[in-house]
This record gives structure tokens, sequence and C-alpha cells, in this order.
């Protein structure tokens, strides 16, 4: 049987990116973090830690990590946790969600549950279940519908997005819908290097991939940068209806949607905290995605 002592230490070092900060979080020295990771190896026979800046678990660490992940949940729904009765909960976002409908849903949650404390990772929605298979997280929001390996999934709904850019870039490249190549030409906004949304729009109607690329890693400041005439890009409905109403973003493509369908991952191990969640991301999702 495993010294959850151990798995603690392990996780500390990959949550805290380092031995030092890791040791003040469990109130340790460094030197005893180091020695219960070596203890972790000794018994496995393999590293559990690759010793790089920051550290990185190795696959046989991911998969402490995912089980340890279950425990917590277990240990909190039984109470036989020490930490007060809270729960942090890893939870793997993409930036959009995060920047509309989710927050008002981890809200409703921690009215809830009060014991609930979120730590959100933004991840692209179409890579952000790496996380999950990593045993990173406790719950993802993706665009996969298909669960990892003892895991399950809801649906939540799409994210429609669509084209739009400043009255000031449209004239200066002269972009209209009866002459689309003229996008090729035009500065284009992507949020980083997972992000395709722009691609797949780009070649469905200029029939190639867009030449001049921007990336900014933040759905706020990619609105602002689209704003200021940057570039054009897409960006969600929810984030962009005043800015239509008002003409300081015009659609590049009248008519045209692209729809992101999003899902909510979790463990099969779901706690009754977890559950309530989960309903609560359902509820709110459902109520402002498509």
């Amino acid at each position: 049987m495993f010294d959850y002592r151990l798995l603690q230490a392990l996780a500390a070092v990959v949550e805290q990116q380092g031995f030092d900060k890791a040791a003040r979080t469990l109130h340790l020295t460094q030197s005893a973090v180091s020695r219960r990771i070596q203890q972790l190896e000794t018994l496995l026979g393999q590293p559990v830690l690759v010793r790089s800046q920051p550290p990185t678990p190795t696959t046989a660490g991911w998969r402490l990590l995912s089980h340890l992940q279950q425990v917590r949940q277990m240990e909190h729904a039984l109470g036989l946790d020490d930490s007060d009765a809270t729960l942090t909960v890893r939870l793997a976002s993409n930036a959009d969600s995060l920047a509309s409908w989710l927050p008002g849903a981890l809200a409703q949650a921690a009215l809830q549950a009060p014991a609930l404390r979120f730590e959100v990772i933004v991840e692209d929605q179409s890579v952000g279940l790496k996380r999950m298979k990593q045993g990173d997280v406790m719950a993802c929001i993706c665009d996969s519908a298909q669960p990892v390996s003892g895991g399950a999934v809801s649906y939540l709904g799409a994210l429609r997005y669509r084209a739009v850019a400043s009255p000031a870039l449209v004239a200066r490249y002269q972009l209209t819908p009866a002459e689309p190549a003229r996008l090729l030409q035009a500065p284009c906004l992507v949020f980083n290097q997972a992000d395709l949304l722009q691609h797949r729009y780009v070649e469905q109607v200029a029939g190639q991939f867009p030449h001049y690329l921007h990336y900014c890693p933040s759905s706020e400041g990619f609105l602002r940068a689209v704003q200021q005439g940057l570039g054009f890009g897409l960006l969600p409905e929810l984030q962009i209806a005043d800015q239509l109403e008002s003409g300081s973003l015009v659609e590049l493509t009248p008519g045209y949607r692209l729809d992101t369908p999003l899902y909510w991952h979790y463990w099969q191990t779901e706690s009754p905290t977890l559950r309530i969640l989960r309903l609560c991301c359902l509820q709110k999702a459902q109520e402002a995605l498509c």
C-alpha cells in the first residue's frame, strides 16, 4: 500500500513547479521533500519526475497523480480529509468559456457547496483533455466527446463564433464578402499554436490558410486587439453582442457561424461536491451556449 505522504510530495512538486515551493506548502524542508520523492521512486523502481525546470512527471508520475486526484475526491465525499472540509478542484477550461459563461457557473457552485475552491488551468479546447489523461485535473472542458479511461462526459453545448474586424481594418484592406481572397492579405489574430478556428474559417471562405498571423493568448486581449484593428479574428457571440450593435466590430462574412461543441469531462468516481459543480456548469452552459 502506498504511503500517501509520498504522493502528496509528488503532487506538491508538480503543482508548485519546484521542490522549494513544495516544501513551503507542505511545511517541510526541501531535503525532506526530495527524500519522499526518492522513496517513491525506490518503491516503484522507476523515476516519477523529470528533474527539469520546472520538474515534470514521467508517465508513471502522471498515473500516480491521477490516482491521487480520485482518492482526494473520495476522501472528501466521506469526510475523511484533513483540509478543513475544503476541496480544491483543478479544472482545465478553454479561455473563451472562462471569459464568458463559466464564472457564473463556478459562483453558483460555490454558493451551493462552500467547501469548493477552484484552480482553473487555461488550455485550448482542442488540447485540454490531455490534462485529464495525465491525471492533472479533476474536470475538464474541451471539444472532445470521447471520455478518458475511468472517466465520463456530459455535453455542455456549442460555443458560437463569428468572424469580425474593426471598421478601420475592413476599410484598410478593402475586405468585402464578395472578395474573400482579400482576407489572405490582412492580418489575422490567433489565440495560440493550438487554435485553428481562424484557419478553418479562412480556408472555408478563401480556399487557403491565413498568411499573416498575430498570436494573442488572452480572450480579453484578443477582443481588444480586434477592436483596435490589429487583425481580424473569430470571437464568441457571447463576447461581442454589444460591439456588433454599436458598430465597433463588423462581420466579415454575414451569416457565417462556426459552432464549437464543448463537453464536461469528469471521473466516474465523482464525489457529491463535484456533482454539484458539474450540474451548475451544465445549467449555466445550457442557458448561454447554442
